[in-house]
Formats: C-alpha cells, sequence, structure tokens
C-alpha cells in the first residue's frame, strides 16, 4: 500500500515539475524568437542602426532600459499581475533584440547559426543534466554567482585597456560560468515547482513561470555571445 503511495506521489511530482518547466522552457523559446527576429530586423534596416548606433545616448538609455527591466522585474514580480510581468518580459526581449542587432553586423550569418545550434546543445546538455542530477549544485550556484562579478568587473576594466586577449579569457571562462549557471538554475526551478504550494492560483503560476523564463534566457544568451567571441567569424 505505502509502495503504491509512493509510486503515486512520485509520478504526481514528476508530472508537476515537467508541467512547470515545460512552460518555462516554452516562454524562454518565445522570448529568443523574439530577440532574434528584432535583432534581424533592425540590422536590415540603415536608419534604424543609423539611429541606434550613431547616437551613443540612445545606445545608453536602451542598456539602462534593459538592466532596469530585470531589476524591476526580478524585485517587484510579487507586487505585478501576471498579464504585467509577461509584457515586461516580451518588452525585454524585444529590446534585447534592438541591442543585439550588431552582431548581424559583425558576424557571417553562417557562424551565427553554427554558434547558435552549439549553444542550443550546450545549453540543452546542462540543464538536463540541473534538472535529474541528484547532487545538490547550490555551492555550485554560489561560486559561478562569484564569478560572474568577476568577469563583470574584468570587462568593464577591458573597455579602458582594450586587450583581445582578456576579452578571450573572459569569454573562455563566461561560457564555463554561463553553462554552471545553467545547471544550477535548472536544478532551483525544479525545486521551485515541488514546493510550489498545491493551491497556488493561475496567476501565481505564470509569474513563477515568467521568472524562470526570464533566468534561463539570460543565461543562454550570454552563453550564445561567449561562444560567439570565440568561434564566430568577423565579417571583417
Amino acid at each position: 500500500m505505502n509502495t503504491q503511495y509512493s509510486a503515486r506521489a512520485q509520478t504526481s511530482s514528476a508530472t508537476k515539475v515537467n508541467t512547470f518547466l515545460r512552460s518555462v522552457y516554452n516562454w524562454m523559446t518565445i522570448g529568443l524568437a523574439l530577440t532574434g527576429f528584432t535583432a534581424y530586423t533592425v540590422s536590415q534596416s540603415p536608419t534604424l542602426l543609423n539611429i541606434i548606433y550613431g547616437n551613443p545616448i540612445i545606445q545608453i538609455l536602451l542598456f539602462v532600459g534593459v538592466l532596469g527591466l530585470v531589476f524591476f522585474l526580478s524585485s517587484r514580480i510579487q507586487k505585478l499581475s501576471a498579464s504585467t510581468a509577461t509584457t515586461l518580459f516580451v518588452v525585454y526581449a524585444t529590446l534585447m533584440g534592438v541591442l543585439l542587432s550588431y552582431v548581424f553586423i559583425r558576424y557571417t550569418g553562417t557562424s551565427i547559426v553554427s554558434t547558435f545550434f552549439i549553444c542550443a546543445l550546450t545549453f540543452g546538455s546542462f540543464s538536463v543534466y540541473g534538472m535529474v542530477t541528484k547532487r545538490d549544485l547550490t555551492s555550485l550556484g554560489s561560486f559561478m554567482f562569484m564569478g560572474l562579478i568577476g568577469i563583470i568587473i574584468a570587462s568593464v576594466v577591458n573597455i579602458f585597456i582594450g586587450s583581445s586577449v582578456i576579452t578571450m579569457l573572459i569569454s573562455y571562462i563566461g561560457v564555463i560560468i554561463f553553462v554552471g549557471l545553467t545547471a544550477y538554475d535548472t536544478q532551483k526551478l525544479k525545486e521551485m515547482s515541488l514546493t510550489m504550494p498545491g493551491n497556488a492560483t493561475g496567476a501565481m503560476v505564470r509569474k513563477a513561470t515568467i521568472m524562470g523564463a526570464l533566468t534561463l534566457y539570460l543565461d543562454f544568451i550570454n552563453l550564445f555571445l561567449m561562444l560567439l567571441r570565440i568561434i564566430g567569424v568577423s565579417r571583417d
């Protein structure tokens, strides 16, 4: 009897996790698609490119806007409605596409596509690992977060130094950091789905899904950019 109850409980938990993570991945995919479409569209418009890259103030405003949306969503998600959180995620993904339009100018289309598939395979592998492993990845996540702070500081310093060697070093370390964060964040989302109360409303679940999608979206985008610096082929 206890064995049957345990089996049913495990099946119910697995279904709960799979349903939640599937929704997270779906929204992450929507965000990536919006970013890619926007980036390509902007890159094909000389007028838009001139407006964005011909005016440093516009670039700063876009960058601040993107950062502001991440912090706003993260800190205010509990007080936002599900529809507002979803809209802000869509806006964020679109603005990221505007910022990343330079990718289609700097790198060849073939290298962008090949890097994307390599990134997707790498991301998928480590996300699956984070979902199925029995090992607690909390310590790994903390270590990777400290590494993330380190490469942010190094990147800011390198703006003034302009060293290509440091840029490549940051990229290689960045790949390691973001694959680690991918596994950690996936495990964290799995645990979130298991601890979510049974009486959670649809709005609560949607907001948790959006935050999960944003987290994995950031892991994917940053991993892609790091890989592109390493294996991307410049148009120059």
